[in-house]
């Protein structure tokens, strides 16, 4: 008796939990952009941008050098995200990690979705900038993006360390480079 009614409240429970998570995922998709907690938790999901400036796109990407993440929206489906932004000489890359894994599978999707289209929009101090991404699978730019990946966010040295482009040939790390649309 006792035990059916612990597993009644559990039950209910858990539906309740679903259910705000759910309702909460939906709400997010209405923001206009990423949602921001606090300045350093930022659920990476957002929607469409619905403010902001459609920009001509810069030759020269060093002006975002020092910024931690950059806000991009994917056109099919309409949302956005934040993503790191590493700039080596002027040219903007961006990175998703945890490709080979399950969570990283279910918690990043919007590599897939660069797949079938590679358009995108980029959103820095209220400019709109209209671009495509083209995934790098290896080369030696692979090895540069991520030892400056491995610099900016990880307190890494600099310089580049010929091994760290190994985890985007494995796959593990999606490389795209930012090119004009």
């Amino acid at each position: 008796m006792l035990l059916k009614r612990i597993a009644k409240w559990l039950s209910i429970f858990l539906v309740l939990v679903l259910a705000l998570l759910a309702g909460g995922y939906g709400a997010m998709r209405l923001n206009d952009g990423p949602v921001e907690f606090f300045p350093w938790f930022t659920i990476s999901i957002g929607g469409p941008f619905r403010s902001g400036e459609i920009t001509e796109s810069p030759d020269d990407w060093n002006f975002i050098r020092d910024r931690e993440e950059i806000e991009i929206q994917t056109y099919n489906p309409e949302t956005s995200r934040t993503v790191w932004v590493p700039v080596i000489d002027g040219q903007l890359y961006i990175v998703s990690g945890y490709m080979n894994s399950s969570v990283g599978r279910l918690w990043k999707q919007w590599p897939s979705y660069i797949e079938e289209d590679n358009r995108i929009l980029i959103r820095v101090d209220g400019k709109i900038y209209e671009q495509r991404l083209e995934r790098i699978t290896g080369g030696p730019i692979a090895a540069e993006v991520m030892s400056e990946v491995v610099r900016k966010y990880a307190g890494g040295p600099a310089g580049t360390n010929p091994a760290a482009g190994q985890s985007v040939v494995s796959g593990s790390v999606w490389l795209f480079a930012v090119v004009d649309s």
